[in-house]
């Protein structure tokens, strides 16, 4: 006779993952879990964008005309059900209940999770002046921007932009390719003041203003005019202009209400580890709305680095770590060549290496402290850019290369 048969086992249920965001930050996640094991979770995603995941770094293409929408998504609706994924966008969720691991979207569904998601991103900073809140005045955060920029580009003539740095300019841009006379209004006395030296910033606003932009600096904005619509902006010094539309690019807030109210612990973002994960172990959070060792981030490369170290501790293959490094910035604007990465401001001790070259209109700037490179800029020849952030990001030794760094990987190579 043979032993007891067994019953047959119990399909049991996979655990759930409830991703809150479909932007970047959260779907690269998702890929990267994916890629370790895609059959680990039940996945559902709330989007509060009624549209699949889109690279919205490209965005500025799309306003300037030279991209469409579909040219910059990254995940359409099928994607998402091909990897059996439960996609609820145009549905932002309202509220985490931690005690029931629930979710609840505004539609009212709710959803249970295992582990939760949180990739909420940003939220543009809106200058709150007097009459921010005129239709007319918006942000440069998703398509829906995109779309009410380009409606008040064939129906109104003067934009004006507050705000000179990367992302403000790439809005200018794209405002004045679509036909709009456009000012750019900035606080500071250089554009792109976090990531250039003065030098480079005057040529760049030189270049700008060649093509028809123009700039305000060191003004203060005191009030946005209208009664129906905006139509023109007041300064600090009583002085004014025109305006059909304010676009304000004056900064980002990391977008943390949700996370709040569901009592994680944030600060100026919700606080991670080094495994992205929250001060409840649940729940993960990446992207534009965390802050890891005091840093928040808004460039694409250290959440892309989050999104691998997450996507692995969620596979249950935890042996990473995250860790912040050095980051590169580049201006989308078509016929300017823009590089900066590193420490530009340099510290004691650390010297400069400058090469101009005003006739070519070319700049470029290297920090060096010690034997390493600490940080660099370029205008207008950018070809050795991603080198020479190699050699800030491995902490080369560049001493033998010294006397012929500033003259590119090309002639260094030939002098080793």
């Amino acid at each position: 006779m043979g032993g007891p048969v067994n019953p047959p086992a119990k399909a049991t249920a996979r655990p759930s993952l409830v991703v809150v965001g479909n932007g970047m930050a959260g779907m690269r996640t998702v890929e990267e879990l994916l890629k370790l094991a895609p059959e680990l979770y039940d996945i559902t995603v709330f989007g509060a964008e009624p549209h699949g995941n889109y690279n919205r770094i490209l965005l500025s293409p799309v306003l300037a005309g030279e991209k469409t929408v579909d040219d910059i998504m990254l995940h359409t609706r099928d994607w998402y059900a091909h990897n059996g994924i439960t996609l609820h966008a145009g549905d932002p969720v309202v509220r985490i209940d931690r005690q029931a691991r629930t979710v609840q979207a505004q539609s009212g569904i709710e959803v249970r999770y295992d582990r939760l998601l949180l990739a909420t991103g940003s939220t543009p900073f809106i200058v709150p002046v007097p009459g921010h809140a005129l239709p007319g005045v918006i942000g440069f955060r998703d398509i829906s921007d995109v779309d009410t920029m380009l409606q008040a580009a064939r129906a109104h003539r003067h934009a004006v932009v507050i705000g000179g740095g990367l992302l403000g300019l790439e809005a200018a841009n794209g405002l004045q390719r679509q036909g709009m006379d456009v000012t750019v209004v900035h606080m500071s006395g250089a554009l792109m003041n976090q990531q250039l030296d003065v030098p480079a910033s005057i040529l760049l606003k030189t270049a700008l203003e060649a093509r028809g932009l123009r700039f305000l600096m060191q003004a203060q904005t005191a009030e946005i005019l209208g009664t129906e619509r905006v139509q023109g902006v007041r300064f600090a010094d009583g002085t004014s202009i025109p305006a059909d539309l304010v676009v304000m690019t004056a900064g980002v807030r990391p977008n943390i209400a949700l996370a709040q109210a569901a009592g994680l612990h944030c600060e100026r973002a919700i606080v991670v580890d080094d495994c992205l994960q929250s001060y409840d172990p649940r729940v993960y959070a990446v992207g534009e709305c965390v802050q890891h060792r005091r840093a928040t981030f808004g460039l694409v490369a250290p959440i892309w680095e989050q999104a691998r170290v997450c996507g692995a501790h969620l596979a249950g293959a935890g042996h990473r770590r995250y860790v912040q490094q050095a980051s590169a910035t580049k201006l989308k604007v078509t016929g300017i060549d823009l590089y900066s990465a590193g420490d530009i401001i340099g510290g004691e001790g650390s010297e400069d290496l400058v090469l101009r070259d005003p006739r070519r209109a070319i700049y470029k700037r290297l920090v060096v402290q010690g034997s390493r490179l600490a940080g660099v800029v370029l205008y207008g020849d950018v070809q050795d850019g991603p080198w020479y952030f190699d050699l800030i990001q491995q902490r080369r030794d560049i001493s033998k290369l010294r006397a012929y760094l500033l003259f590119g990987q090309a002639l260094c190579a030939q002098a080793a």
